[in-house]
C-alpha cells in the first residue's frame, strides 16, 4: 500500500487540531480522519460515526498495527510540514508589518 496523498487541514479548536484526508495508490481515498491532541499528545483517528446508543464506531481502519504505523507517520510529516508553512507564512506577514 502507498499512501501517494496526504491533505491536512487544520482547525482553530480546542482538541481537535485538523482534518485529513488520504490517498491510497492513486485510486481511493478516505476523508475525515482527524489529528487529535490527547492526554498523551497528538493522535490519529480513524472516520467514524456515532451510533444510535451515542457510541462512535470507525467506519474506515487499519487492520493491523504496521498499516496504523504507516498511516500516522504519513499524515504527522504532511501535518508538521503544514504547521511549518503556516508558522512561516505569519512570520512573513508580521515581518512585513514591522517594516511599515
Amino acid at each position: 500500500m502507498v499512501i501517494t496523498e496526504v491533505k491536512v487541514f487544520p482547525v482553530n479548536e480546542d482538541r481537535l487540531k485538523a482534518y485529513v484526508s488520504i490517498t491510497i495508490d492513486n485510486c481511493f481515498v478516505i476523508r475525515d480522519l482527524k489529528i487529535i491532541e490527547g492526554t498523551g499528545g497528538l493522535f490519529v483517528a480513524m472516520p467514524s460515526k456515532k451510533r444510535k446508543d451515542g457510541q462512535f464506531k470507525d467506519i474506515a481502519h487499519p487492520l493491523n498495527q504496521e498499516t496504523r504505523a504507516h498511516i500516522e507517520k504519513m499524515v504527522f510529516e504532511a501535518y508538521e510540514k503544514e504547521v511549518r508553512s503556516m508558522s512561516g507564512a505569519l512570520d512573513s506577514i508580521r515581518k512585513r508589518y514591522e517594516e511599515s
